[in-house]
């Protein structure tokens, strides 16, 4: 869940496994690990919107790492992507499984 809007559900393996939203991309690799290297995980860059005044299109775009121009236009519902997966990304295809997210080429993001 993002400012109030749902943005992704899943089975708890697959949400960890492969995020089909840049949100829970985000999350997942923000856990720390603890594996010695004393290495913390990015923060995603910019500000938490303010809720009572969501930025237009998806409310993530800001913040988005693949954001591209549809994004801060048009608010994208949840999309069914399978039988137990839905995401509320422009990246993702209805009824279709769930591609990686670097997928997109540089050309189509936003700059």
């Amino acid at each position: 869940m993002y400012l109030g809007r749902m943005v992704e559900t899943a089975p708890t393996a697959l949400l960890w496994g492969r995020p089909a939203h840049p949100y829970t991309e985000a999350l997942t690799a923000a856990v720390p690990r603890a594996d010695g290297a004393g290495i913390l995980p990015e923060s995603l860059p910019g500000e938490v919107p303010d809720p009572a005044h969501p930025p237009s299109g998806c409310r993530f775009h800001p913040r988005c790492p693949y954001v591209f121009d549809r994004c801060p236009v048009e608010e994208p519902p949840l999309m069914a992507l399978t039988v137990d997966r839905s995401a509320a990304c422009w990246l993702q295809s209805p009824g279709e499984e769930p591609l990686p997210l670097p997928h997109l080429e540089p050309a189509h993001r936003v700059q």
